[in-house]
């Protein structure tokens, strides 16, 4: 199957490990192609450090980051698909991005005590 959406991560971030992780156990249809973006011979769209502090994906051709991104993420994996959609809805896009923009302020933090 070709992949539905693709989705660049930070192998270094210990808190991205698990998620990644998690999600590739709900992606049993390989709808997802997965790429790290922290190693060199993986291209990426746009620039790798840019890549690596904010979450990206594409999906049908379009780059999306943020919780955009996430939300493509969760539409390709059936037991999340309503969440997906639901944050793609115009209603509800700016309180996922809101929650996306929270989560970037603490995820440092986390990293931490995830290390």
């Amino acid at each position: 199957m070709h992949p539905e959406v693709t989705v660049w991560f930070d192998s270094s971030c210990p808190l991205c490990q698990r998620e990644i992780a998690f999600m590739r156990r709900l992606d049993r249809r390989g709808a997802i192609q997965f790429l790290d973006a922290c190693d060199p011979t993986v291209g990426c769209p746009v620039d790798r450090a840019e890549i690596l502090t904010r979450f990206h994906a594409e999906e049908n051709g379009r780059l999306l980051s943020g919780a955009a991104a996430f939300a493509a993420m969760w539409r390709a994996i059936p037991v999340l698909r309503p969440l997906g959609i639901a944050a793609g809805w115009p209603a509800l896009t700016p309180a996922f991005d809101a929650a996306y923009r929270g989560f970037l302020r603490i995820r440092p933090r986390l990293q931490r005590l995830l290390r």
